[in-house]
């Protein structure tokens, strides 16, 4: 009997887990290309579209990618994380033997070039590497290869992070550190002298804004992630919150 009692809590648990791994995030592997960019230092990858800074800093090292037009959804798809393995075409085979998979967060954009055929025009699945990732899977002297690839849940250490910057008027939020989906589809602020949720702007990358004035308030968001998970974060920075500062959430998704 005491078997039984302890195999229906772990039944339940394992039929709520299963759903939240797998939904909202399409796991089915598709075609693309790949190419590098900068060296293997990752200097050139720093910055970025996406609108994050140090990512050595950041947690997100040289484990990154620049993703085409069509993959980017004008910054939406930042933060979303891939796992990629080489793939050799007839008589053109880079990959390098035995090399398994990468896992890769999207950290900038590979821009378009419609004047030389780019690979990152539209509708275009290209990924642009870190030099180091790119290494890593296919032969440097390759220059591009074809992959498949496919999302991935982010795996992430700590809380969400929010860098506030701005002036009193113009509010600009960067989300990062967010786990599992690892992109964001929305973020609500709100400050502690209301109980107001107010849709923040979506600027570019994973900056995020308001025109409302929040200073001398405790902030708090709502942030939604692409498969429709949302976690609030209440009072992540103090009263006292400064332009420039860094605030970490207790939680993630």
């Amino acid at each position: 009997m005491a078997m039984l009692y302890s195999f229906i809590p772990m039944a339940f648990f394992m039929a709520l887990l299963v759903p939240a791994m797998s939904a909202g995030i399409d796991t089915n592997w598709y075609n693309a290309t790949a190419t590098f960019y900068g060296d293997m230092n990752g200097s050139e990858t720093m910055q970025g579209a996406c609108g994050y800074g140090n990512l050595f800093e950041q947690g997100y090292g040289l484990e990154t990618t620049a993703l085409s037009t069509t993959l980017f959804n004008d910054g939406f798809a930042c933060g979303s994380c891939y796992e990629i393995k080489c793939v050799n075409d007839p008589g053109w085979e880079f990959c390098v033997k035995n090399a398994g998979s990468i896992k890769v967060t999207a950290t900038n954009f590979c821009p378009p070039n419609y004047v030389d055929g780019g690979w990152c025009n539209p509708p275009q699945k290209h990924f642009d590497l870190s030099m180091k990732m790119f290494t890593t899977i296919a032969l440097y002297r390759a220059g591009i290869v074809s992959i498949q690839y496919h999302r991935v849940p982010c795996i992430k250490i700590g809380g969400v992070k929010f860098e506030l910057t701005g002036n009193p008027y113009w509010l600009l939020v960067l989300v990062y550190n967010v786990a599992n989906a690892g992109d964001i589809k929305s973020v609500s602020i709100k400050g502690s002298s209301s109980n107001e949720w107010i849709p923040m702007t979506h600027n570019w990358g994973e900056h995020w804004n308001t025109g409302q004035n929040l200073v001398g308030q405790a902030l708090s968001f709502q942030v939604t992630t692409s498969d429709g998970k949302m976690l609030e974060f209440n009072n992540v920075a103090p009263k006292s919150w400064q332009f420039g500062g860094t605030y970490e959430g207790k939680k993630n998704f």
